[in-house]
């Protein structure tokens, strides 16, 4: 049996997609799309989404259940590392202080960096485990709902 390598990417790919699309993030795929996005005032959450086993396993499922909170962002957005590598390079410029990092999560407040959960603050860990990293930086950066 032959599989070919790029049609399982794609479905890969357009899986690991619809699921951060369906938890409520908004999907950025150009750097103008960004600028747009992180230029809204308030607190922004960014999901840097990866087709690793630490994105699919752990990420998107904690970026999803940790929004089942009394404080969260005012907005979600997500660039796909890898994929969408315009809008990915922009986002990660807004970064200051932290080298590329997917899957990882950066909040920002109008604008600017507040803190970043990264990648060696998910593999490794539990989905549960990484809810609860995202939700005690909404409690210390977001206002409640």
């Amino acid at each position: 049996m032959n599989i070919d390598f790029n049609l399982f990417m794609n479905d890969v790919v357009r899986q690991a997609r619809q699921e951060i699309v369906a938890a409520g993030y908004q999907e950025l795929t150009t750097s103008a799309e960004v600028e747009e996005a992180l230029a809204k005032s308030g607190t922004t959450l960014v999901m840097i989404n990866s087709v690793c086993g630490c994105a699919g396993g752990v990420a998107r499922p904690a970026a999803a259940h940790a929004l089942h909170y009394d404080k969260r962002p005012d907005h979600l957005v997500t660039v796909f590392a890898g994929q969408d590598k315009e809008a990915t390079e922009k986002a990660r410029s807004y970064f200051t202080g932290y080298p590329p990092s997917s899957p990882s999560f950066a909040l920002l407040k109008d604008g600017k960096i507040c803190t970043m959960i990264e990648r060696h603050d998910i593999e490794g860990f539990g989905p549960m485990e990484v809810v609860q990293k995202l939700q005690n930086v909404f409690e210390q950066y977001c206002k409640e709902v």
